[in-house]
């Protein structure tokens, strides 16, 4: 695995929100954290309102972008990853894998059931998959030069 790939794969271990891009019908932009869980390599999940801004224009607009990231580090020390996506609710099997990397990340109190899901929940369980991905690099990479941050995909 590449330093970057490591790189991103860390960020993802080591985080509990992401957030969430999205854009309604007319494209209008919206961004919003939420706590999250990994499905596999190609998919993470959530559980939001299907009121919410984000689940309702993910409702009309499937495509999204996320980043996942570290505000506590020192300027000059984060370490990032974006993707861009297809986002959608989960349907059948799915809910329960959703559920079951969610809860790996909630401690017991915390822990989400089918019943907090609908019809009759208060929450619906989302899942994005993976198109691109990409992890900032800092200013000063030897094999990049770069003066600046940048991302670069990988």
């Amino acid at each position: 695995m590449s330093d970057r790939s490591a790189t991103l794969e860390s960020v993802l271990a080591a985080n509990r929100y992401l957030v969430l891009a999205t854009a309604d019908e007319d494209g209008r932009p919206w961004a919003t954290p939420v706590f999250f869980g990994r499905l596999d390599a190609e998919q993470l999940c959530w559980v939001s309102s299907p009121e919410s801004r984000h689940s309702r224009n993910i409702a009309a607009r499937r495509a999204i972008a996320i980043s996942v990231f570290d505000s506590t580090v020192a300027v000059g020390q984060a370490e990032a990853a974006y993707f861009e996506a297809d986002a959608a609710a989960a349907v059948g099997d799915e809910v329960a894998a959703v559920l079951d990397a969610l809860n790996a990340k909630l401690p017991a109190a915390k822990q989400l059931s089918a019943d907090d899901l609908g019809p009759d929940g208060r929450l619906v369980a989302y899942r994005a998959q993976l198109r691109r991905r990409f992890v900032l690099v800092r200013g000063g990479d030897e094999e990049l030069g770069n003066v600046t941050d940048r991302t670069v995909e990988l």
